[in-house]
């Protein structure tokens, strides 16, 4: 029985919350409704007191003009003779702002042959002022009373009644306008004290889903997993009741990224990457057992907490995990492969829930900047990140000092008579207090940031005014810079790069940029057309390291690029090993069918050039030549001066 009373409540109550729903629902389409017929009415009273107010000046104008006209009759040599013309073209002008306004065809054509009126009318002014001026005033005066004046009235009477029919449309269109204030005003009230009934009602009804919300809330909608506040949440039981042992308490957490995911989002859309996402937590459940949580906490992170005691087991799940995306995701025609970076970190006896979700986080972006599928968190992993910090700070302070960063260059070599070809540009960083700094420790954390433009600028700048001072002193030397994919893909690059050349006053052909595969692979679109606006200044482009990337020999055909440089990988052991020999080989045919020049890398010794130069490789560089010297030395060795 106290069932079905509470069945027959719930019903009451949702029939009374939804006639009250309806109810305002109607009152606010009656309300939108009237207002807007209210501020139609509003601005018709605008306009119509526009109108009233110019045709009163037009009337007020015609009347003035006319006392003028008389005032000279009268006395021809007063100063009012001077103020005729000017006053009668202000009337002018005031029917011809009456005939644009005028609201309807009738009310424009009265109005337009009122203008014409007052134009024709000071023909006769003119008449009248002329025979004045001869001392013909017996003739003025005739023209005056019989074709000037009868004119005037004529006007300024029409003038007026149009003005008094405004001004009843106005008072008319005032009245009504308040009588809809008035309308508004009790529907306002009404609406309100329903509103309020609606939002009472409303708030009881809620509370029996309450549960549900707070469940909703926990939960992404997108995967159907936890969000970061239930994982969070999650975390914090498990770490407050292992706490009480004194001891770690066999928790670990792993932080998962999806890489390339962004691009993905990018080029397909959105509604790709959410069907990714989902399938991507699909997939990550599938690899844990049912007491880990798995959560998505944003964007494309996921975060898993596993409760074992067994650390190592981590190192199993993160392997399951890459098998599990080494399967392309299938969505509809379309085929997304992609690869994850995974961070582990085991709670430790005095962790916090902030704690350990840092520690993996920071072990997932070491992964993600070594290129590597997983780390686990350590006393050096952090201690490698606050080197970085400090690191970075050191960067940000030597890119305002011009005596830290320097180049120096390394020849490139012309395998067929033996003359350098051009340079590759290195950069070299002293450090005022740790000396010189090996690139390899301060370019990849430059990568990761923006000051990786303010640095690509400095060596631009620098190299230029490098190949600015060989072409004064004779020497044409094309000069190579590497440029970061971050670089690159900033839609303002090819822009500054037109500046600094412009500035240092070097052809674009004595400039070459170079790129990596990675940086073609992870926005294919955005590359080329970028390519295609360095091209357009005259720079040349090479594809860097060719061959440790991925790289489809589509995009190949399709990048615009003049050079193609074969990794040192390939050719450091090209004479003792026949793969790499069949690889270089076959990569300097590809370039040279493409019409690409072909530079080899790492050239160490005199039997690796012969055998370069027996492939038909056109450049090479290494060792064998010259290591990256100073600008100063390198013009001792392979620049001779220029004779006077």
């Amino acid at each position: 029985m106290k069932g079905a009373d509470e069945g027959r409540l719930r019903r009451t109550r949702r029939w009374v919350l939804g006639t009250l729903v309806g109810s305002l629902a109607m009152l606010s389409g009656y309300s939108l409704v009237d207002s807007g017929r209210h501020a139609a009415i509003v601005e018709d009273i605008l306009r119509d007191g526009d109108r009233v107010t110019a045709y009163q000046e037009a009337a007020y104008l015609s009347a003035y003009e006319m006392s003028l006209i008389q005032a000279t009759a009268d006395n021809p040599a007063g100063p009012e003779r001077q103020r005729v013309l000017a006053v009668d073209d202000q009337a002018h002008q005031a029917t011809l702002a009456i005939a644009g306004a005028a609201p309807d065809t009738g009310d424009a054509a009265e109005a337009g042959t009122i203008a014409q009126r007052q134009i024709n009318l000071r023909q006769d002014i003119i008449w009248f002022l002329n025979m004045l001026e001869r001392g013909e005033t017996d003739k003025a005066i005739s023209t005056l009373d019989t074709l000037i004046e009868p004119s005037h009235q004529r006007n300024t009477e029409r003038l007026l009644q149009l003005r008094d029919r405004y001004q009843q449309r106005y008072e008319r269109n005032q009245d009504t306008a308040r009588q809809d204030s008035h309308r508004l005003l009790w529907g306002s009230i009404i609406t309100f004290t329903l509103s309020l009934l609606a939002l009472g009602l409303f708030g009881w009804h809620t509370r029996a889903h309450r549960r549900q919300v707070e469940s909703m809330a926990a939960t992404d909608l997108l995967t159907g997993l936890p969000n970061r506040a239930a994982f969070t949440a999650h975390l914090h039981r498990a770490l407050t009741a292992a706490r009480p042992a004194r001891t770690a308490p066999g928790i670990t957490v792993l932080t998962v990224n999806i890489n390339g995911f962004r691009h993905v989002n990018d080029q397909l859309g959105p509604h790709i990457g959410d069907r990714l996402l989902a399938e991507a937590g699909w997939r990550l459940s599938a690899v844990v057992r049912d007491g880990d949580v798995v959560a998505r906490t944003g964007g494309d992170e996921f975060a898993i907490l596993l409760r074992d005691l067994d650390p190592n087991r981590a190192e199993c799940v993160a392997a399951r995990l890459r098998e599990a995306f080494d399967e392309p995701f299938q969505l509809g025609d379309i085929t997304v492969d992609l690869e994850i970076s995974i961070g582990a970190a085991t709670a430790a006896a005095d962790d916090d829930v902030s704690t350990l979700l840092g520690h993996a986080d920071s072990a997932m972006h070491d992964a993600k900047q070594q290129h590597d599928s997983f780390r686990r968190f350590s006393g050096n992993t952090g201690q490698d990140s606050a080197d970085r910090l400090t690191l970075l700070g050191d960067l940000r302070r030597g890119l305002t000092d011009a005596s830290q960063f320097t180049l120096h260059y390394q020849p490139k070599v012309s395998l067929a008579d033996g003359s350098l070809s051009g340079v590759e540009a290195l950069a070299r960083w002293h450090h005022p207090t740790r000396g010189p700094v090996p690139p390899g420790q301060f370019v990849p954390v430059l990568e990761t940031t923006s000051l990786i433009h303010p640095f690509t600028e400095r060596v631009l700048t620098i190299a230029l005014e490098q190949a600015r001072a060989w072409l004064d002193a004779g020497h044409r030397v094309p000069v190579a810079v590497n440029v970061s994919t971050r670089s690159l893909l900033d839609e303002s690059f090819p822009g500054r790069l037109a500046t600094l050349l412009s500035a240092a006053g070097v052809p674009g052909e004595l400039l070459c940029i170079e790129i990596t595969e990675h940086t073609v692979l992870s926005d294919p679109t955005t590359t080329i057309e970028a390519l295609r606006q360095i091209r357009d200044l005259g720079v040349k482009t090479s594809i860097d390291d060719f061959g440790t990337g991925y790289s489809s020999l589509t995009y190949l055909k399709l990048l615009p690029v003049d050079e193609l440089k074969i990794d040192r990988s390939f050719v450091a052991d090209m004479v003792a090993d026949s793969s790499s020999h069949a690889l270089v080989a076959s990569a300097v045919d590809l370039a040279h069918n493409l019409n690409l020049t072909v530079v080899a890398e790492g050239v160490e010794d005199d039997r690796t050039a012969a055998a370069l130069s027996g492939l038909g490789c056109d450049t090479a560089q290494g060792y064998h030549f010259a290591r990256p010297v100073p600008a100063a030395d390198l013009d001792a060795r392979f620049l001779r001066p220029i004779p006077a």
